[in-house]
């Protein structure tokens, strides 16, 4: 039985690792700061203890495991190097764990969060896994073999890690504090792609990951021709979206699942990718998909009055792109309002044309003040150079219930990777 501390638990990846030390009979307690994270529910709930920064009781038989988002300078870090207490980093401990489990990773630019979900949702009927979902998710059973975790690109941390199987779900630029260029981020793919020791999954119908070189098997999924396992016949309904599914030129079904967008089909496919490597059944297969509930803040739904009120984490033209067209599909015939938080100054400035352009596909829209990081608090950028590039958009006040009243029967979509949930609270409390 280990005894683990964790410094910053409360970040989605933290604390689901710390709900699966807690399932897996470990010692856990963590600190953070002093605000509410809707991470922490989970924690709460299996009563593992939380502590502000610098009141957390430590004993040298403890290792420390540190969020990324914290330099060496921490005063946390610091204290425990100076009791002589064992400090990893979340990435670099996560790949020394998953070493005894086979072991399925889930990454991408985008989609990586709900492809985790999916997998483990789907395959959690036939198996005892160990999941850990970008969320803030965890699950730990002490019998399983198999570990699904979600693996973040962001300064290469994925390459601590080498799965049996690694699912790719596209290649975009992103994170312009780091990489340099799409080139770079496909590189950095690239390296990963070359630890997976059994098994790559990936989109291909994304051009980057066409472009990567494997020594693996590789089954590629998506709408083309060209891909091995395709969807076609797409079909959107009022609680699901529909869709044929190819493998090798073979109709394995119909499949349904209760979500809107031709990036979920895609999400789904994937899914389904795993699951024929994993020999899966796949009437199970296609019964979980039907029934897939989603993750925390991807398209979650809340109704104010007429109106509904949709929290999801799109922080890149992407996934807004992405996001509002689902919300189209969904609501064909209502108005749709974007609600927009920037998420860093660096991405908004090397990708402000992109932001704007995404934009567009809403009815109307409203810009939040850019909301910073741990590691970037401020730039060369305004909301401002957001707004004069997108015609009638307004700012944000801090009483969004105020600027928001008027609508009625209206899709309020709220994007963000920030404190954009403080603007819906004000409706959702109202």
């Amino acid at each position: 039985m280990g005894n683990y501390h964790m410094i910053g638990i409360k970040g989605s990846g933290m604390s689901a690792l710390a709900q699966i030390l807690f399932d897996l009979n470990h010692n856990v307690q963590g600190e953070d700061i002093e605000s509410y994270l809707f991470t922490q529910a989970a924690l709460e709930s299996r009563n593992i203890p939380l502590y502000t920064f610098g009141s957390a009781p430590l004993a040298p038989d403890m290792t420390a495991i540190v969020s990324n988002a914290f330099d060496e300078n921490h005063a946390s870090i610091r204290k425990c190097k100076e009791l002589g207490i064992p400090v990893y980093r979340y990435h670099y401990f996560l790949g020394e764990f998953i070493k005894s489990y086979n072991s399925i990773a889930v990454t991408g630019s985008h989609g990586k969060t709900t492809t985790t979900g999916m997998i483990v949702h789907t395959l959690n009927t036939e198996n005892q896994l160990c999941s850990l979902i970008g969320d803030g998710t965890g699950f730990g059973h002490p019998d399983s073999n198999l570990f699904v975790f979600e693996s973040c690109e962001y300064k290469r941390h994925f390459l601590a890690y080498k799965p049996d199987i690694a699912v790719i779900t596209n290649i975009d630029y992103d994170h312009p504090d780091y990489f340099s260029d799409i080139d770079d981020v496909r590189h950095a793919f690239q390296e990963m792609a070359f630890l997976a020791s059994k098994h790559i999954v990936a989109c291909g119908d994304d051009e980057q990951v066409r472009l990567l070189n494997t020594n693996t098997e590789a089954l590629y999924y998506g709408f083309d021709m060209q891909n091995e396992l395709r969807a076609c016949n797409l079909t959107t309904e009022s609680q699901q979206t529909s869709f044929d599914v190819y493998y090798k030129e073979t109709l394995l079904d119909r499949f349904h699942i209760p979500a809107f967008g031709r990036h979920n089909v895609l999400n789904a496919l994937a899914t389904i990718g795993v699951a024929l490597i994993l020999d899966t059944n796949l009437n199970m297969v296609k019964d979980r998909l039907a029934i897939f509930s989603g993750v925390k803040r991807r398209f979650t739904e809340k109704l104010w009055g007429t109106n509904v009120v949709i929290d999801d984490y799109a922080h890149h033209p992407s996934e807004i792109k992405a996001t509002l067209e689902a919300a189209k599909s969904k609501y064909p015939d209502k108005k749709i309002v974007a609600i927009f938080q920037p998420h860093t100054f660096s991405r908004l400035e090397k990708l402000l044309d992109d932001f704007a352009m995404s934009l567009k596909g809403a009815d109307e829209v409203f810009l939040c003040p850019i909301f910073g990081s741990a590691r970037e608090h401020a730039g060369n950028i305004s909301i401002g150079d957001l707004k004069d590039r997108i015609p009638h958009a307004e700012l944000i006040s801090d009483n969004a219930m105020a600027d928001l009243s008027a609508y009625s029967d209206t899709i309020l979509v709220f994007m963000g990777a920030g404190d954009i949930q403080k603007y819906q609270e004000q409706l959702l409390q109202s």
